[in-house]
């Protein structure tokens, strides 16, 4: 893959990242009430009762990580298009190694799916654009942070 492309990627992926995040993963009705929830929304929920830790994981492992490691990527592989090795290069390529198994979207999106799958039974359930979103960024996460990205010490 040639850095173009996998700037492209991390440029898909930093759109997907924010339509994950601000728009709803699902919308529920029963009744005549109707309630939406993001990413966001969950980890706010978590936060609110005792569990508050789990929270701050939830936080770091689907929301925090994830930018990073596109932030990381963006910043790494723009300055390897202009021939140059990044400020910090060896520190950023630690911090994306430290990071990939920190980012869980793809354990967000499975437990996501259950939740709808489980609640169709009982509520009016509609899938949001989030969580297509989600699944779209589960799948290029997994292309551009994977393993290759070892590739970039030796195109700078």
């Amino acid at each position: 893959m040639t850095l173009q492309q996998r700037l492209a990627l991390c440029m898909t992926a930093a759109v997907l990242l924010a339509f994950a995040n601000f728009y709803p993963v699902m919308s529920i009705n029963l009744k005549g009430l109707h309630n939406s929830a993001t990413l966001w929304d969950s980890v706010r929920a978590l936060s609110e009762g005792p569990i508050t830790f789990i929270a701050l994981v939830a936080g770091v492992a689907i929301i925090i990580a994830p930018v990073l490691q596109v932030a990381l990527l963006l910043w790494v592989i723009s300055f390897a298009l202009a021939g140059m090795r990044c400020p910090a290069f060896a520190g950023c390529m630690r911090a994306l190694e430290a990071l990939r198994p920190w980012s869980m979207l793809e354990v967000c999106l499975l437990g996501s799916l259950v939740a709808v799958i489980k609640l169709a039974g009982l509520l009016d359930v509609v899938p949001g654009m989030g969580l297509a979103a989600l699944a779209a960024l589960s799948v290029l996460m997994i292309k551009i942070a994977g393993k290759d990205i070892r590739l970039l010490w030796e195109l700078t």
